[in-house]
C-alpha cells in the first residue's frame, strides 16, 4: 500500500514539474494565437520563427554570450579553486564566505551595481558588458562547483608524475585534469544555464539596440507574447534534453572502455 502511495505521490510530483512545458509544447502547434482555444495543428509558428530576424539574433546572443561566460566563468573559477587549496583553514572559509555573499544578494542589486560599474569606467552598455557581466555572476557558481574535488585530490600522484620527469603543465593535464572533470563539466552546465536564464541583470547592462531571449520576451510582453515564443521554447527545452542525453550516454561510454582498459591491463 505504502509503496503504490509513494508511486502516485511521485506521480502527481512530476505531473507538476512537467505539465507547463507540456502546454508550452502543445501551444507551439495550436494554430490559434489564442491560449485558451486549441483550433487545429499547424507548423506556422516554427516557419515564423525561422524567418524572424529579431528572435534568430537574440537566440545567437543568448547561446554565444552563455558559452563564452561558461567558459570563462569556468576556468576563473579553476584557477581559483586550486589557488585556494594551497591557502589556509581560515582564509578558505573567509574566501568561501566572501564567494557566498553574490549568491545571497539580490540580482537586482547585482545588476544595477555592475551597470554603474561600466558607466563609471566609460564603457558603452551593449554586448561586451553582458558577457562581462555574466562572467562575473557565474563565477561563483562554477568556483563552487571545482572547489570539493579540488579539496579532495591527492598530491602525491601528481608528484609522482613530476619525480617521472613530466613537465608541470603536462603532470596536471594527465593526473589533475581528469580527476576535476566532473565538477568542471558541472560547472560548465550550470554557469551556461544560468547565463541563459538570466533577465534582471542583463537587463541592466545590456544597453539598447541589443536583446537575449529573456530581454526580447520580456519585451513582447507589452503587446502580448508571439506563438513564435512557444515555438522557440520547445526547441530549446528539447535541444537540452538532447545534450543531456547524449553526455550521459558518452559519459558511460568513457567509462566501461576505461574498465575495460583497466582489465585489461
Amino acid at each position: 500500500m505504502m509503496s503504490k502511495l509513494k508511486k502516485i505521490y511521485l506521480g502527481i510530483i512530476i505531473l507538476f514539474l512537467y505539465a507547463p512545458i507540456l502546454v508550452l509544447i502543445a501551444q507551439s502547434f495550436n494554430a490559434s494565437r489564442y491560449r485558451g482555444q486549441w483550433t487545429g495543428f499547424t507548423l506556422q509558428w516554427y516557419e515564423k520563427l525561422f524567418t524572424s530576424e529579431d528572435i534568430i539574433e537574440a537566440f545567437l546572443n543568448t547561446l554565444t554570450i552563455g558559452l563564452t561566460a561558461a567558459f570563462f566563468a569556468t576556468l576563473l573559477g579553476l584557477v581559483t579553486a586550486l589557488a585556494i587549496r594551497n591557502f589556509s583553514k581560515k582564509s578558505q572559509l573567509a574566501i568561501r564566505g566572501l564567494a557566498n555573499v553574490p549568491l545571497l544578494n539580490a540580482d537586482i542589486v547585482t545588476g544595477i551595481a555592475l551597470m554603474l560599474l561600466f558607466l563609471g569606467f566609460g564603457l558603452r552598455l551593449g554586448y561586451d558588458t553582458i558577457l562581462m557581466a555574466h562572467i562575473v555572476i557565474n563565477l561563483p557558481y562554477a568556483m563552487l562547483c571545482i572547489l570539493p574535488q579540488v579539496m579532495g585530490l591527492d598530491r602525491v600522484c601528481y608528484e609522482a608524475a613530476l619525480d617521472l620527469g613530466a613537465p608541470p603543465f603536462q603532470a596536471f593535464r594527465k593526473v589533475i585534469l581528469p580527476e576535476l572533470r566532473p565538477g568542471i563539466a558541472a560547472a560548465f552546465l550550470l554557469s551556461f544555464a544560468m547565463s541563459a536564464d538570466d533577465f534582471i541583470v542583463t537587463y541592466f547592462t545590456k544597453g539598447a539596440g541589443i536583446d537575449t531571449l529573456t530581454t526580447a520576451i520580456y519585451a513582447q510582453l507589452k503587446l502580448g507574447i508571439h506563438p513564435e515564443m512557444y515555438a522557440l521554447s520547445t526547441l530549446f527545452f528539447l535541444g537540452v534534453i538532447v545534450f543531456v542525453a547524449l553526455l550521459m550516454v558518452n559519459w558511460r561510454l568513457l567509462k566501461r572502455r576505461q574498465g575495460k582498459e583497466w582489465e585489461e591491463e
